[in-house]
């Protein structure tokens, strides 16, 4: 049997309510298949329109095979492009970030403008015609300060997207911020594992003392159900949308992506030990209130968000391999907060530090464990697991839709 007939078969016969068969978190042709049917052709989020401040600016990602450049045009549109050259396949930009008026392969220095099109390339002789070998373009959307890609010919509509999306984080001024510090950390992981032990609470209390002090440990925050139902929530949703802070749970009817706005922990502002903000400068200057909690922004599978009144931070989740995970975490402050005066950035980013390398070795247990021959797949809590179930139903559902939707392509070939 095939590989993609095999991950069909084993997921339309799941038992609900456990983790996944131990193929799908280690082997590498179950992790080239996720790559093929998820990672090559959805819209994955990339970075923000702030870490292009001008013309010329750019920054690289590698998703997989495919190595990709960002880069503002003399337009101030953002466009994305295989970073690849025309000629012979060289990568044109090798910086992760950088600034240029033009984009110069350094093998043979074949040239291209901003927009992608080839304007240079020596000694090819008269009649060689440069309008057909451009920078190919990657699908590109920039969404309130966030930047999205697609990697497949044919893009999935990212409407529905922007639609859910905007109106929560708009009133942030992502687009008016700046990186005050990123890091990236290579989890030794499935992909599926980082996102599992995200989507959970479960383990915070033994796990995330930092992170505890001001993030509220309950099911109702992190799983599906919205908390609704929880006094403490809708009060927190109605004070802030009173303010023009759209608040309330929304998730997509597919369950990839979810916004809701959720209270911290007591009086805590912020992600410090101390519960207070980090930043002196607001985030966004026209929010009119304090204490706002996090905007919690979810978008299967490459981002997890909060979004504070002092700060954001946005997490970015890039598979390496079958067994290791990049996880990109990004401190964004308003673009004219000065460190030293307005921030500290050890307070800034000192929880989530912390937390990440927490989560670091508790994914890295996990997969040491599911390497055992002896794994099975075991059964989540129903009470605090909810949005780890939310999490593989969405995979699962997504896979068999684009497996069988291939299935269905070839036999209508044959």
């Amino acid at each position: 049997m095939d590989i993609r007939s095999n991950v069909l078969r084993q997921l339309k016969n799941r038992r609900e309510g456990f983790s996944l068969e131990r193929p799908f978190y280690i082997d590498e042709d179950y992790f080239q298949l996720d790559m093929e049917m998820i990672y090559y052709r959805d819209w994955l989020f990339i970075g923000h329109d702030c870490e292009l401040p001008k013309a010329g600016a750019y920054f690289t990602v590698q998703i997989g095979s495919y190595p990709v450049v960002i880069v503002r045009g003399k337009d101030n549109v953002i466009r994305a492009f295989h970073n690849s050259c025309r000629h012979r396949g060289s990568r044109v930009c090798t910086k992760e970030h950088g600034s240029s008026v033009r984009l110069v392969c350094p093998y043979h220095q074949w040239t291209y403008d901003l927009e992608g099109k080839l304007a240079f390339a020596r000694h090819m002789g008269d009649d060689f015609d440069k309008t057909g070998f451009n920078l190919k373009p990657v699908h590109c959307e920039v969404v309130a300060g966030y930047v999205f890609i697609c990697l497949a010919d044919t893009a999935p509509n990212f409407q529905p997207v922007r639609d859910k999306i905007e109106p929560y984080v708009a009133p942030h001024r992502i687009s008016e911020s700046k990186v005050a510090f990123q890091s990236t950390i290579i989890e030794k992981g499935n992909w599926k594992l980082v996102w599992e032990n995200n989507r959970e609470c479960y383990h915070c209390a033994a796990n995330h003392p930092e992170l505890c002090r001001t993030y509220p440990e309950a099911p109702s925050v992190t799983g599906t159900d919205g908390g609704a139902d929880d006094p403490e929530i809708a009060g927190h949703w109605a004070r802030c949308e009173a303010a023009g802070l759209p608040s309330k749970f929304q998730i997509s009817p597919d369950g990839q992506f979810r916004t809701a706005r959720m209270p911290l922990i007591e009086d805590a502002e912020s992600y410090t030990m101390s519960g207070r903000p980090a930043v002196k400068r607001s985030l966004a200057d026209d929010i009119s209130i304090s204490h706002i909690g996090t905007m919690l922004l979810f978008h299967y599978p490459t981002t997890w968000n909060h979004l504070l009144g002092d700060h954001a931070i946005s997490f970015r989740v890039l598979p390496l391999s079958a067994n290791e995970t990049a996880v990109t975490t990004k401190w964004l402050v308003h673009k004219d907060a000065v460190e030293g005066v307005d921030y500290n950035l050890e307070e800034l980013t000192h929880v989530w530090t912390e937390t990440n390398d927490q989560d670091r070795r508790i994914v890295e247990e996990n997969a040491f464990g599911i390497h055992s021959p002896a794994y099975e797949p075991g059964p989540y809590s129903s009470l605090h697991e909810g949005g780890v179930m939310q999490f593989l139903e969405w995979y699962s559902n997504f896979m068999v839709n684009r497996l069988q939707g291939d299935q269905t392509k070839i036999s209508a070939v044959a």
